[in-house]
């Protein structure tokens, strides 16, 4: 802009606030923000252009569709490509959360129809509900592949060596279950898949096959079982989700390290 039309454009924040609708005090503090910088005159007077008025409609337009105003910051303030198309990342990423969050809100729902189900059970009526609804969450969510994989007597027998366990024995099965997780993230922070953290990681995961699967299963098989976690984004979200990216491939690598000692 020459300083023929930059003066011409030029306005005070009384006049920028009077010709865009939006008040002083709220420029003032879009500008603590740093959302909107004028200029400012030889005297210290903030001075507003066209390039203002245009990234005040755009943060207005964005504040029409709800976005906070940390969101709009960083969305503005990001260095790559078009704010058109920072937005459509943005739109794509609310999306995921979307559909994340309709998951949530899917299994919540179930949840409390299990908790209104068992409402009216003794301790033990309500268990056996407990270990038969893990159960059918199995069936639902792994079921097909792992008959279609390991053959329906072997899933059979999984199920039932779930169902005969005790109350002990279920709490010891979920809570070895979430102990994973932790030493997961513990041998991932080690970065070493055959260092003690990882050995002790993969001692615990054949621990919590075992309780599944009995012990009759072999060697090539319990491997075959776990590097296929690598096969299906179901296995990869769980752990991901549990221990971070690449925590999935990073258990495979442990184990096999593991295994390979035995």
């Amino acid at each position: 802009m020459d300083d023929a039309k930059d003066a011409a454009t030029a306005l005070s924040i009384g006049e920028f606030a009077t010709r865009s609708g939006v008040s002083a005090r709220t420029l003032r503090h879009y500008e603590s923000l740093g959302l909107l910088l004028p200029r400012r005159s030889a005297n210290g007077y903030r001075v507003y252009d066209a390039r203002d008025a245009k990234r005040l409609a755009q943060i207005v337009a964005m504040r029409q569709c709800g976005l906070p105003l940390a969101t709009i910051g960083r969305l503005m303030s990001d260095g790559g490509g078009s704010l058109r198309e920072v937005l459509s990342d943005h739109l794509r990423s609310l999306r995921a959360q979307g559909d994340a969050l309709a998951d949530a809100i899917a299994r919540t729902e179930s949840a409390i129809r299990n908790v209104e189900r068992i409402d009216g059970m003794d301790t033990n009526d309500a268990f056996e509900e407990l270990k038969a609804q893990g159960m059918r969450d199995f069936e639902a969510t792994y079921g097909q592949e792992a008959r279609k994989l390991y053959g329906n007597q072997a899933i059979d027998d999984a199920n039932e060596r779930m169902m005969a366990l005790t109350q002990d024995e279920w709490d010891a099965k979920e809570l070895l279950e979430e102990s994973i997780k932790v030493q997961l993230r513990l041998a991932m922070a080690s970065g070493d898949p055959e260092g003690v953290e990882s050995q002790e990681l993969a001692r615990m995961h054949e621990r919590w096959i075992g309780v599944h699967w009995g012990d009759g299963y072999g060697k090539d098989a319990y491997l075959g079982l776990v590097r296929g976690y690598l096969k299906d984004p179901r296995f990869v979200k769980y752990y991901d989700s549990a221990a971070g990216d690449g925590a999935t491939g990073f258990l495979v690598k442990a184990v096999e390290a593991w295994q390979g000692r035995k």
